[in-house]
Order: C-alpha cells, then sequence, then structure tokens
C-alpha cells in the first residue's frame, strides 16, 4: 500500500516483500530493495534499516532504502514484532529483548535466504529508537559489521527520562496495578497517540516536543494506520527493567556513525552514548535539521556520508 509520504521507487531499484521468524517464532514482515542492474554473478553488501519507535517500515526506513538501493546496496526494512504487518499477539506491545532480536533475525534472513547478499558484509542503520536497539544488537552479534544511527532515542533511558526516584516508584506502582485490570479485562490497555485519520494541520496549542511527533506522525507527512503512537501500558515495565547499551565498547572495532539535527530535541542520547562508545566512531550534525526530518527528508539526510561509510567499512 501507498501513503502520501513515500516517494516513488526509483526506476533503477525494485522490491520485494519477503516474511521470516525471528528466533522467538514470530513472524517478520520485511521489504527487500534491490538495484535492478545489479551483478548476479556476484555477492554485494547489505544493509538493515530499522524503524523509528513505534513507526514502520514505510515510515522513514523506504526512504533510505529506496536512496541507499540506488547507490548499489541490498537494503532490507522490516516491521517490529507486534507492529504493522509482522506478526505478535497482542498488538503494539514493545519488548527490548524483542526488538533488538529483530536486527539479528534480519541478518540471518539476508545471510541465508538473499543470494547476492555477502554475509560478511553486512550494516545496520538505526532510525530513532531502532538507532538504540540496533547498537544493542551489535553489541553481541558480530555479524553486524558497521552500525549508523539516525536521530537516535535510547528508549530505555527515555522510559525514565525526567523522573526522580519517587516518581520512578509511583509510576512503577501504576504500571504494577494496570497488569491486574489488563488481566480482569482479558486485554492490555493501549492508548494511541494519533488519529485514525490524519489531521490536515497540527492544532496550535500542542507544545514541543509534542507537537513534533505530531508533525510527522499525524499528518499526510507520515500518517500510517498501522502506527498510531505509543505502546500498551504495561510496555514500560520491561523498558524500564532493561538496560539496552551497557556494552557499547564491544561494539569496538566495528565502527559507528551517529547522525543527529542541530535542532533535535533527541540529540543528547546521541552525544552520551557517543561519548562512552569506543573507536572507530563519528558524529555527524546535519544543519538546519530536527530530529524528524532525519526520517523522511532527502534534501537533509546525509546519504552520501552514509554510502561513504558503509563502503569503507563493509569492504
Amino acid at each position: 500500500m501507498s501513503y502520501g509520504y513515500i516517494t516513488q521507487l526509483d526506476k533503477g531499484v525494485e522490491r520485494k516483500h519477503v516474511r521470516y521468524n525471528n528466533r522467538f517464532g514470530l513472524a517478520i514482515a520485511a521489504d527487500v530493495y534491490i538495484p535492478k542492474n545489479i551483478d548476479k554473478t556476484k555477492k554485494h553488501p547489505a544493509l538493515i534499516v530499522g524503524a523509528p519507535y513505534g513507526g514502520t517500515k514505510e515510515q522513514g526506513p523506504c526512504i533510505y532504502a529506496n536512496e541507499l538501493a540506488k547507490r548499489g546496496f541490498i537494503v532490507l526494512t522490516f516491521d517490529q514484532s507486534f507492529m504493522g504487518e509482522s506478526g505478535g499477539e497482542p498488538r503494539n506491545v514493545s519488548d527490548p529483548a524483542i526488538f533488538v532480536e529483530n536486527f539479528s533475525a534480519a541478518v540471518d534472513y539476508l545471510g541465508v535466504k538473499e543470494q547476492l547478499v555477502n554475509r560478511n558484509k553486512i550494516g545496520v542503520i538505526g532510525i530513532c529508537g531502532s538507532g538504540g536497539f540496533a547498537l544493542s544488537a551489535a553489541q553481541c552479534d558480530l555479524r553486524i559489521k558497521a552500525v549508523a544511527t539516525a536521530s537516535m532515542y535510547v528508549m530505555t533511558d527515555a522510559a525514565r527520562l525526567g523522573m526522580n526516584k519517587n516518581q520512578i516508584k509511583k509510576y512503577k506502582e501504576q504500571l504494577s496495578l494496570q497488569r491486574w485490570k489488563d488481566m480482569e479485562n482479558g486485554y492490555p490497555e493501549y492508548r494511541p497517540s494519533f488519529p485514525e485519520v490524519p489531521f490536515d494541520k497540527v492544532p496550535k496549542d500542542v507544545e514541543e516536543p509534542a507537537a513534533e511527533w505530531l508533525r510527522f506522525y499525524a499528518v499526510k507527512r507520515g500518517h500510517h494506520p498501522n502506527a498510531r503512537g505509543g505502546f500498551t501500558t504495561t510496555s514500560d515495565i520491561s523498558m524500564m527493567n532493561f538496560n539496552l547499551l551497557d556494552h557499547i565498547e564491544e561494539i569496538s572495532p566495528r565502527p559507528i556513525l551517529m547522525i543527529i539535527g542541530d535542532k533535535a530535541h533527541s540529540k543528547f542520547f546521541s552525544e552520551n552514548v557517543y561519548k562512552k562508545a569506543l573507536e572507530p566512531k563519528e558524529l555527524y550534525i546535519v544543519n538546519d535539521a530536527e530530529h524528524i526530518d532525519l526520517y523522511d527528508r532527502v534534501d537533509k539526510i546525509p546519504f552520501n556520508k552514509l554510502e561513504n561509510f558503509f563502503i569503507e567499512h563493509l569492504k
């Protein structure tokens, strides 16, 4: 299905839909982008692009995949478990271990099922929350040879952001009691953040950064019926009890490229992780760009930088 914000596929790129299971047996829905003029007598480097947290493969990853396939890469985009077209019930559940696993599951698929892929030359790009999940996967999965992030969020840190010790305790109490309510109701509470039908424009009384999310997800630019925003209420329990990047130094000597907008409210996530990561690493700043601009703005996303990074490190 096509949405208003998805560019038409480049005439030199073809896309196919595939499905495979992760190690938990959950079905993953993915799209593979392949250059039409690819040399079928050789094996080629491949990239995996993860969607913004709560988003789908059509909300940003398709933009990256279309552009990078034009430049010669085989690119896989996917929906996280419980999201989009992927399997998993109940819907809209978030789990850090599963979301990290799904990057490795994509490596599994590319290395075995896609005959044109060089399984020793696979890199990953994580947009927004997928940036943290992608780095976490790379900590343990040595098949991932290079990692780039764009407008990264570290969701396990974000789950506690802005709360003091007492506030965290109260929130845990609320979440714990919600589990009983969910059991009584027979389904988990889920409160979507975005409308079923996109707004014509963002309401004026919404403050930042909430207004920024609406500028993408709630209007035609980025609205998707399978991405209404947020997750089941009790998903925060696992997020608050998990540290994604405790072993960030173990990615080295594989390289990390972290891309942020100079106006992004989220840039401190990348700056903090950059300080902890070991070389080789690079923090690349895009001028005049807010967080969501690195989802879909082809005039802002530094594709030349990404292309050169992966060409160099997937040799």
